[in-house]
């Protein structure tokens, strides 16, 4: 398998799937709405957008399945496997406030082996396969060099349909509104994450997260030498619903305050 030459042609047809979003929010009416559950929503550009990437990866890599946020399809395969957000941030989309981005990841088996993100509204496409560097529209990018939590800054989502752990999730941002530089949402997990990996954030975590919110950057942040866990320092961030992302100096310092609050 060719990953140079599949990367490549993902870039491609993400980048033309991400004119046709730019160009439906152009003419979006806020009444095309519909609601899958709490403050969570689809439009007809998230189906459209979706629809789009199935046809074209399944022509690049025809004995690789789907694991899809909106359905388009949800056949699984034994060894490959794309993993799609069509549209991640949807919200911001609905409202015209960047950013909002296509997330494309390819799994073999239980690995992802290629990551492709782009960033809809800045035209930033970040992406990496296995055994090379992270890259941002061409250029190589890196973490940040930052060694303690206190000098960073942080990224993390806000819940919106499940409040279970909301209580603790409150007392990490009180915590990191003391000792940290700062606390950030922009309201994609996806750019989140490759922020961490281009070195703009320092360390991301969020709650309630789905495997195609997070496979490709959390790919990247690894692939760019960054650490990435669940909340108690596992690896089942990808189906478990929780994710931390950092670079390797702060990594075990913002995983143990995360882990002792939210495991309370």
């Amino acid at each position: 398998m060719n990953l140079e030459l599949i990367c490549r042609d993902t870039i491609e047809l993400v980048e033309k799937v991400g004119i046709f979003i730019r160009n439906e929010r152009n003419s979006f009416n806020i009444d095309d709405i519909e609601t899958k559950g709490k403050h969570n929503f689809v439009t007809h550009v998230d189906k459209g957008s979706e629809q789009q990437l199935v046809e074209g990866l399944s022509k690049l890599v025809p004995e690789a399945g789907f694991i899809t946020e909106e359905g388009t399809s949800s056949e699984t395969k034994e060894k490959f496997n794309w993993v799609i957000d069509p549209l991640d941030g949807t919200t911001n989309f609905i409202h015209g406030a960047p950013p909002y981005s296509i997330s494309v990841a390819l799994m073999e088996e239980n690995s992802v082996i290629l990551g492709v993100i782009l960033d809809v509204a800045s035209h930033e496409c970040f992406y990496s396969y296995r055994g090379t560097k992270v890259y941002m529209n061409g250029n190589p990018v890196r973490l940040s060099g930052v060694k303690i939590v206190a000098d960073s800054l942080i990224a993390t989502g806000f819940p919106y349909s499940n409040y279970g752990r909301l209580e603790p999730f409150m007392k990490t941002l009180d915590y990191f509104f003391h000792f940290s530089h700062g606390v950030r949402r922009l309201g994609s997990a996806a750019v989140d994450l490759a922020w961490v990996a281009c070195g703009r954030y320092d360390a991301f975590y969020e709650y309630n997260l789905n495997p195609w919110d997070v496979a490709a950057g959390a790919f990247l942040v690894k692939q760019a030498g960054g650490h990435v866990a669940d909340f108690k320092g596992g690896d089942d961030f990808l189906f478990g619903k929780e994710i931390i992302a950092a670079n390797s100096n702060i990594f075990n310092e913002f995983q143990k305050v995360v882990g002792d609050i939210m495991n309370k």
